[in-house]
């Protein structure tokens, strides 16, 4: 099998590829701009950091959108952080930039008068380990205990129109989206590569999943 890391020069792509040999190193794990690779890929991992302007940029300027967009149509798909993000239609982030648009729903900046937690101030951007709380079933959830810890680093979270999206939750303080699921795509605005023993559970789940929810 060939799981493709989609290389658009934006995101934590080493870090990300060699967990994924780690969790699967019986199948061929290739990072790839090349949107022919890509569209041959089996399945595909879509992560991200930095800007979301800039990520758009980088997708337009190397020819991905529709290599991106088309494998979320038609095959297991994992976003990861921005690749996350960058799912929904716009974000607050430079401006009201405009996504991909594959699910309905905005990605919203953590509003500073909402970051009081008794006496503590929160600081953006949201960095460190956090509960995530399952929403409801799903196979890359199995085998990890609802309540357990991912690693997180974003100022940005994801707001999906349809509620039913959402798979998994967190506090910061208020409660917010950390992962969404429909069909064949599943996205998490943690980080699977950086969380350890559970991160990689997570991974081993899409690795082994046929994209069915």
């Amino acid at each position: 099998m060939k799981i493709a890391v989609i290389d658009y020069g934006m995101g934590n792509l080493r870090s990300v590829t060699h967990a994924l040999e780690h969790v699967a190193p019986e199948h061929q794990i290739i990072l790839s701009g090349d949107p022919a690779v890509i569209a041959a890929a089996d399945k595909v991992v879509f992560p991200g950091q930095g800007a979301m302007r800039d990520c758009m940029r980088e997708l337009d300027n190397r020819g991905l959108r529709e290599a991106v967009l088309a494998s979320a149509r038609e095959k297991p798909f994992l976003g990861i952080c921005v690749g996350a993000q960058l799912l929904f239609e716009i974000s607050e982030e430079g401006g009201r930039s405009q996504a991909l648009g594959v699910f309905a729903g905005e990605v919203l900046r953590f509003p500073q008068a909402r970051m009081q937690q008794g006496d503590t101030r929160l600081k953006v951007p949201h960095m460190g380990w956090n509960e995530v709380r399952q929403s409801r079933s799903h196979p890359l959830w199995d085998g990890i205990a609802d309540g357990e810890r991912f690693y997180f680093v974003h100022s940005y979270y994801m707001q999906p129109v349809d509620k039913g999206l959402t798979v998994g939750e967190s506090d910061y303080p208020f409660g917010f989206t950390v992962a969404v699921a429909r069909a064949n795509i599943f996205a998490t605005q943690f980080h699977p590569e950086k969380s350890h023993a559970a991160g990689l559970r997570l991974l081993a789940n899409f690795v082994a999943w046929d994209g069915a929810a």
